[in-house]
């Protein structure tokens, strides 16, 4: 029996404005011309095996849609499929609203012949079923071994472009449900390790559950360099496997359209460290959608009913301090700093610890870029390069205090105590042992790592001048 959705009074009223979009008027020219062909509708009716999609559209009341202009791509289900479907429920006992929604999952905007998608391989197309979001749901069709949809419905043998004036219909052998999230994994071979890797760790319910869900999709070829030549999922750690999946999954519906708007910026993962504060995620649209400066996606938006899947191209491990410093082009400067630190003879390698990700963790206040530029005003040098190792190396402590302090766990006021000695705060307001005045950034504070967590601040801290 099919899987019903909740009721979406809006379907039809959505469906009919996107359809008025893409139409357009035909002008008579005054001559004779031939007879029109018939359109969708009329097709079907004609058609024997396509009795229950009638019967369907009838009491929908999509009937009138699809005697429209178009034009329309209609992969209709055949009696069989139907019967398949139901499972014996009689189609009229069948809530109208979930009818409808699963009846649009089979339309899309625009004409596709068979040899369109065969020429395509394999992909997503929008079909017409809008999700709570208002997202309309992709179809995925796979052309290895005939035209297939969803992994569930193929064409039938004498069912491909039957062209109509306002379109064309492809039969096919199966009614397709509404995918979420974890069906539309499972109907992609390309995501055939990510499925596994869901089922050893247990998630596949979550990603099955209500959402919304943003999923940050992995393909086969990504697990396998993550995870090595000839090593499974299975091999991997439950709960380390579980972190690292999570650390892909965004508690929201966030299109590729929402992070372009954006730029840059952080967003929050379902993944936690070891005190189970979520870990934060770095998107970067310059150059494509990149994540945490390691992967890119590849697939964008293939909406599902409980979210959206951005297919991407490497796996996204739990990230540190320095994956957020070195993924993050307004950082350079800090990078820079601690490079330079770690070319004297200190007695901790500061790259190497804000790496580690079994260490003890640490709270960095990170100064972005400008403030850097004007460290280097102030000091009368053209780049760090020009100032001794352990001068930088004395700096870059003053950036660092013990422990995971968040933005709600820094004292309102009182003294913290860095690595290279006290500061003050008061409210969001740093004072080094200089005077200076730091801003803590606001939009920036808690940006969290597995080994500790990042405040931006708009000054680079200083000691005291003697």
């Amino acid at each position: 029996m099919m899987k019903l959705i909740s009721k979406t009074l809006t379907l039809l009223s959505i469906f009919v404005l996107v359809l008025g979009l893409n139409s357009c008027s035909n002008d008579d020219d005054g001559g004779e011309t031939p007879a029109d062909p018939q359109n969708i509708v009329e097709i079907a009716l004609d058609d024997p095996q396509l009795t229950s999609l009638v019967q369907a559209l009838q009491i929908t009341g999509l009937t009138s849609v699809l005697e429209g202009p178009g034009p329309f791509t209609v992969l209709a289900p055949t009696n069989a499929a139907f019967a398949g479907f139901l499972g014996g429920t009689p189609i009229e006992d069948v809530d109208p609203d979930d009818l409808a929604a699963i009846l649009l999952n089979h339309v899309i905007s625009g004409n596709f012949r068979a040899s369109d998608l065969v020429g395509l391989g394999e992909g997503y197309v929008p079909g017409s079923s809008p999700n709570a979001q208002g997202l309309f749901v992709s179809i995925y069709f796979n052309t290895s071994s005939g035209v297939r949809f969803n992994d569930a419905g193929n064409v039938t043998s004498d069912g491909a472009d039957i062209t109509a004036s306002n379109g064309t219909i492809h039969k096919i052998d199966a009614v397709l449900d509404l995918p979420d999230i974890a069906d539309h994994v499972i109907a992609n071979r390309n995501y055939t390790t990510l499925l596994a890797a869901l089922g050893e760790a247990g998630l596949v319910g979550a990603v099955q559950g209500e959402g919304p869900l943003t999923v940050l999709a992995p393909d086969n070829d990504a697990f396998t360099a993550f995870l090595g030549d000839g090593v499974d999922p299975e091999d991997v750690d439950d709960a380390t496997l579980e972190n690292i999946l999570l650390n892909h999954v965004l508690g929201a519906s966030i299109t590729s359209t929402d992070l372009v708007d954006l730029g840059a910026g952080y967003a929050t993962t379902l993944a936690q460290n070891a005190d189970e504060d979520v870990l934060s995620l770095y998107f970067n649209t310059s150059e494509g959608v990149s994540f945490n400066g390691v992967s890119t996606v590849e697939a964008a938006d293939i909406v599902a009913t409980n979210g959206v899947i951005h297919g991407v191209n490497a796996v996204i491990g739990l990230p540190t301090i320095a994956t957020f410093a070195t993924s993050n082009p307004a950082l350079s400067g800090l990078v820079a700093a601690i490079t330079r630190a770690d070319e004297g003879t200190n007695n901790i390698n500061l790259g190497n610890v804000i790496s580690d990700p079994t260490i003890d963790p640490l709270t960095v206040f990170a100064p972005a870029d400008p403030a850097f530029d004007v460290l280097l005003s102030d000091l009368g040098v053209s780049g760090l390069d020009e100032v001794d190792p352990a001068a930088v190396y004395d700096l870059i402590l003053l950036h660092i205090t013990g422990g995971n302090v968040r933005s709600t766990d820094l004292p309102s006021s009182g003294t913290i105590p860095t690595l290279g000695g006290d500061i003050t705060i008061n409210g969001l307001v740093l004072t080094d042992g200089d005077g200076n005045d730091i801003n803590i950034i606001a939009e920036l504070v808690d940006i969290q790592a597995v080994n500790g967590v990042v405040h931006a601040v708009d000054y680079v801290i200083r000691a005291a001048v003697e």
